[in-house]
């Protein structure tokens, strides 16, 4: 009889589960669902070519690490001054769909330009064209979502927009292999089926997103006032923190590639493990940050990154060691990317939201450039496994100052939350 009683409650325990996540994903508004589409369509070019990237310009080209450490950072970074004009210009003409698709348009152009630049400096002007492109659509993007969706939802509609995202992410390393394969390692058709996929990505965007209606914002100083918000320019900061601690993804995967000897033909496959825990967690994360508390689920996600380097810096080895990186480092997005935008996005004006959120992710991508640099430099002075292990020490030191900043209470709108759902 218990045990009968006790698998009724289970089995009751999970249809209440499921229909709280049906209700949770109710709350996340169709234009969230189509700028998730176009993410999704971009990814899948995007990724294609940076699945392929850290090896060619490494093996093919032959860079140092330094210099390895600098086009990285350089790619990462290049567009970080370019999001606070998109930003503040989606905010100044309330059009941030038109910004974004600019945005789109210019990435999708740089695809076939890989073919012909021949010379490390072509391919670094190459790539900086791309991320100028990403930097210019990222924060009228995110504004979209943030400005679609209610405060208490926040969390889950950047958790399903980053689903989406990551699923790109993670067809785009398959697709590269395929056509690698298929190709011979001919790097070429590599890029002329990156460039078709943008090009449906902002057919996508043209159809099916709304822009937002909303009043004309005003100029840059009203942009860059958002810093005098306490509680946002305390987020900059630990984000900030955290990003120059960061170790960027192609040295994780070459790190890794390097642990257990993996063929340089699997490569490009690495990146599918990260992807494949990101769209896993992603939703779900979201919503237990919306319930739970956001500063705490970001802070955990650099735990989890934290995690990652003791186990490269670990005995451990062979496909244990793959699955454990990779499934880490995925949490560690899922806990963060979306994350982040969510917890900003409630502390910004409406007219402002694009170019605060321009302000923050400027700030940390120009960490992280910072942070790959040095990371650079650290392993061709002192190699891998010292570099590594300063900036283990480095992480855990902006951990313990960024949960200060940012704080681990619950948030005020929980209640208002639970109402929603």
């Amino acid at each position: 009889m218990y045990l009968s009683a006790g698998r009724a409650a289970d089995a009751a325990g999970g249809v209440a589960r499921r229909e709280a996540g049906r209700r949770a994903l109710r709350l996340v508004a169709p234009n969230v669902v189509a700028l998730g589409a176009v993410s999704l369509i971009t990814d899948v070019s995007a990724e294609m070519v940076t699945a392929v990237l850290p090896l060619y310009l490494v093996a093919g080209l032959g860079l140092s690490p330094l210099a390895f450490g600098f086009v990285d950072g350089l790619y990462g970074g290049a567009g970080a001054l370019v999001r606070l004009a998109g930003g503040h210009l989606a905010d100044r003409r309330a059009r941030h769909k038109l910004v974004a698709g600019a945005g789109y348009a210019l990435s999708a152009l740089s695809k076939p330009a890989l073919m012909a630049a021949a010379s490390v400096p072509a391919v670094a002007a190459v790539l900086v064209a791309d991320r100028v492109g990403k930097g210019v659509r990222t924060a009228p993007r995110d504004a979209l979502i943030s400005l679609s969706s209610p405060p208490g939802a926040q969390g889950r509609a950047f958790g399903l927009h980053r689903a989406m995202d990551t699923t790109g992410a993670l067809l785009g390393p398959l697709f590269a292999f395929a056509v690698l394969s298929a190709a011979h390692q001919d790097y070429d058709p590599v890029f002329v089926a990156s460039f078709c996929f943008a090009v449906l990505g902002l057919l996508v965007l043209w159809l099916f997103v709304r822009d937002r209606d909303g009043a004309a914002g005003g100029s840059v100083r009203a942009t860059l006032a958002v810093l005098r918000r306490a509680r946002f320019a305390r987020l900059c900061a630990a984000a900030a923190l955290l990003g120059v601690s960061t170790v960027s993804d192609s040295f994780v995967y070459l790190l890794l590639q390097r642990a257990v000897d993996l063929p340089v033909r699997y490569f490009p496959l690495l990146p599918v493990g990260t992807a494949a825990t990101y769209l896993l967690l992603a939703v779900p994360l979201g919503v237990v940050a919306d319930r739970a508390g956001r500063g705490r689920v970001f802070l955990a996600g650099h735990a989890f990154l934290l995690l990652v380097y003791g186990l490269l810096l670990s005995p451990i080895g062979g496909a244990a060691l793959v699955a454990g990186c990779l499934a880490l480092h995925g949490a560690f997005y899922a806990a963060t990317d979306g994350v982040l935008m969510a917890i900003a996005g409630p502390l910004l004006p409406e007219g402002t939201r694009a170019g605060g959120l321009a302000v923050l992710q400027t700030g940390q991508a120009l960490a992280r450039f910072g942070g790959s640099l040095a990371f650079g430099a650290a392993w061709t002075w002192w190699g891998p496994h010292t570099a590594l292990w300063a900036g283990a020490v480095s992480l855990a030191t902006a951990g313990a100052c960024a949960a200060a900043l940012v704080g681990t209470r619950r948030p005020a709108e929980r209640n208002r939350l639970e109402a929603d759902a």
